[in-house]
């Protein structure tokens, strides 16, 4: 199904996020329209996780306007590890295929589902493995598979968690070709992502938070000095694979300018106040 570009997916309104008693995330207000990528990008421990799963309806939500497809097979959702064996024996196509369990019900596939598992396929380049073992494929092609697994359902809202951790070269610029060809069949995406870099690559806008909403607007109005620092706060950027402790403030404006500017939250450093 096709969407006009101006049409919003997801609306979200004074929103919080939790699981019963106090929530992990709140003043929460973004939209997703469809054929655009949305950036969430916060350190551990941020709230990104409780928003995903509330958007999946996994976590309790207290918005004013609540607004995400609802219908069998409408949310797609690639999580950050598979719950999939590899020595399970089960062929890349027969994983891509459970994507359409949604949309069966009590059917059996027919013929256009099966052109749909194909044309999931082709679209993360994978055709060619269709009959390989799931277990045999490297890293990469198993995330791609997993990718091409919620296209099955032939969702409007595409949720990536950490998509691009641990994937070589080649299979991040795949994906990365993947999420835009996905946009321009006008699939809605959210992807929660460490690198600054992808996100001003991918997404076209980029909700930032840290318990709560710290920024929500272009990705290029978002990812500057003063909000990257509010958002991560007390924590050390990785640029490069070298860490850097934000103590100083004429640091933290190099990382942040900088192309390869990640976040890595596994260690602590107090930033100065000013």
């Amino acid at each position: 199904m096709t969407q006009e570009r101006s049409t919003p997916i997801v609306e979200i309104a004074d929103a919080s996020f939790g699981y019963g008693g106090a929530p992990v995330l709140t003043d929460v207000s973004f939209e997703v329209r469809a054929g655009e990528a949305v950036a969430l990008i916060g350190p551990n421990g941020a709230g990104k996780s409780t928003l995903l799963a509330g958007l999946l309806g996994l976590a309790e939500h207290d918005a004013r306007v609540f607004r995400v497809p609802s219908g069998r097979g409408e949310i797609g959702a690639l999580p950050q590890s598979s719950e999939i064996d590899p020595a399970f024996p089960v062929t890349l196509e027969q994983v891509v295929a459970m994507g359409r369990t949604p949309r069966l019900g009590l059917r059996w596939p027919g013929g256009r589902d099966r052109r749909v598992v194909a044309d999931a396929l082709a679209t993360v380049g994978l055709t060619e493995h269709r009959r390989t073992r799931f277990g045999d494929l490297s890293g990469g092609q198993r995330q791609r598979g997993l990718l091409a697994r919620a296209l099955a359902s032939e969702p409007l809202l595409l949720l990536l968690d950490e998509p691009f951790n641990g994937l070589d070269q080649g299979s991040r610029e795949a994906l990365l070709e993947t999420i835009g060809a996905l946009k321009a069949q006008g699939v809605a995406l959210v992807i929660t992502t460490h690198d600054l870099e992808l996100a001003r690559a991918v997404c076209d806008r980029t909700l930032l938070v840290n318990q709560r909403q710290i920024a929500f607007d272009e990705t290029g109005c978002v990812l500057t000095l003063e909000r990257v620092e509010a958002a991560f706060a007390s924590h050390v950027m990785e640029i490069d694979g070298h860490t850097l402790a934000t103590t100083e403030h004429h640091e933290v404006e190099h990382a942040a300018h900088h192309p390869r500017m990640q976040a890595d939250d596994g260690a602590r450093a107090p930033l100065d106040a000013r």
